[in-house]
């Protein structure tokens, strides 16, 4: 593969007296990654520079290089020209996936990291948990711990008051909503009783904060039109890779009602095509929930899989990243692809979380006449309530249940 990439230069970067035994191993580790050929021509030219930067700093043979070395060395070439610190650190991945670089030690966690960690243990272990809710409470517990300055003095925690928790609540009430406001402090009155079991001078500061008042179903479900939702899936460029796999998702999330986070979980093994069933890892319940794999959901993920998924790859994810290297799709990224796609259509779609896609197929299946349970079953509800809420949406069903306004003869007196 090194000869594909440099035709007339090959021999000379197989001569490397240090990396060069590893040049062509390490060319195909790279396309295999899903490195394009001008990328690859970058970080491979800047091979010499690194060897000969390894030899001068004592470093012989292959075997001779450590994790320090290659963190030194990234460190000499970072910020420089062309693409020296990036080869290091691919070369570094690839050196460790060939175990000729055993993974160095990590790095010792700072002390506010490892409280977060130890109460994401106990929420796991005590509670249990699901991983997504416990990565959202540990992320909560380190914003707070580095809010009263745990990591500069870990006695500060006994000296902890109310107006401390006032301030930050203050500083997250100007990024938050009151919805999810009230989640987060929530979410902080766990992690401070978590606390006053090993700090008693907190005691029951957790009965201390006042949540925003939320009333029940204040808000109603965010729903697109059905005839929106079409028009977005059709205004996708299909014609690239990119277009193509931004299309299964939506069609996906679309078809189905799914979460984002189910999305990015699929493999390929979760797609049973003889039994015609797609098994769908659940965010909340941590189970499967089976549905019927269509015609149309089994063509569109086809042709994702014969035109745009990178061949080769060893990850088992359904949906993988467009740039290299190579890997699977956050929950971050599918959001981002429905706010890109939503903007490209040009369509007036006023919500900027796929989730609206889930609540449009829901009150789409409503006004189609399907019962209540099969809506509640297909989108995985554990209850009729979560369910329900979309009977609030079905308008046309609503203005036939209220019975006539009844009339009285004009100058009648109506009485109460």
């Amino acid at each position: 593969m090194l000869g594909s990439v440099f035709p007339r230069a090959a021999r000379r970067y197989r001569s490397l007296p240090l990396l060069g035994t590893r040049a062509e191993e390490f060319t195909a580790w790279m396309g295999a990654r899903g490195y394009r050929r001008k990328a690859l021509r970058q970080i491979i030219f800047a091979l010499p520079r690194i060897d000969r930067w390894l030899r001068e700093h004592g470093v012989e043979q292959l075997t001779d290089i450590e994790p320090p070395i290659l963190a030194q060395c990234w460190k000499a070439f970072l910020g420089g020209t062309g693409q020296p610190s990036a080869t290091v650190r691919a070369l570094t991945d690839y050196l460790a996936s060939a175990g000729l670089v055993q993974p160095g030690q990590p790095a010792p966690l700072a002390p506010s990291a490892q409280l977060a960690a130890d109460y994401a243990r106990h929420l796991e272990t005590a509670r249990g948990l699901s991983p997504t809710t416990i990565e959202s409470h540990a992320r909560t517990a380190a914003r707070f711990l580095h809010h009263v300055g745990y990591d500069a003095d870990a006695a500060r925690l006994g000296t902890v008051t109310g107006h401390d928790i006032e301030a930050f609540l203050r500083d997250r009430a100007q990024q938050l909503r009151r919805t999810s406001l009230q989640a987060m402090i929530g979410e902080l009155r766990g992690f401070l009783r978590f606390l006053a079991s090993r700090v008693e001078a907190l005691g029951t500061l957790d009965t201390t904060i006042d949540t925003p008042r939320i009333y029940s179903q204040e808000q109603l479900p965010r729903a697109l039109p059905w005839e929106t939702v079409q028009a977005l899936l059709e205004s996708i460029d299909q014609r690239t890779a990119r277009g193509s796999r931004d299309y299964a998702i939506l069609f996906l999330l679309a078809t189905y009602g799914l979460r984002v986070g189910e999305v990015a979980a699929l493999a390929l093994e979760d797609i049973h095509w003889r039994q015609g069933q797609l098994a769908v890892p659940t965010e909340k319940s941590g189970g499967r929930l089976v549905l019927p794999l269509t015609d149309q959901v089994g063509a569109v993920i086809l042709e994702y899989l014969r035109r745009a998924r990178p061949a080769g790859v060893s990850c088992r994810r359904l949906f993988l990243r467009s740039r290299a290297p190579v890997g699977p799709l956050s929950r971050a990224a599918i959001t981002k692809i429905f706010a890109r796609q939503a903007q490209r259509s040009g369509l007036t779609i006023p919500f900027s979380g796929a989730h609206c896609l889930r609540h449009s197929y829901a009150v789409h299946l409503l006004r189609t006449g399907v019962s209540l349970k099969a809506i509640g079953d297909l989108l995985g509800h554990r209850s009729a309530g979560s369910t329900c809420v979309y009977l609030r949406l079905a308008t046309d069903d609503l203005r036939q249940v209220p019975l006539a306004v009844p009339s009285f003869p004009t100058g009648a007196e109506v009485r109460p």
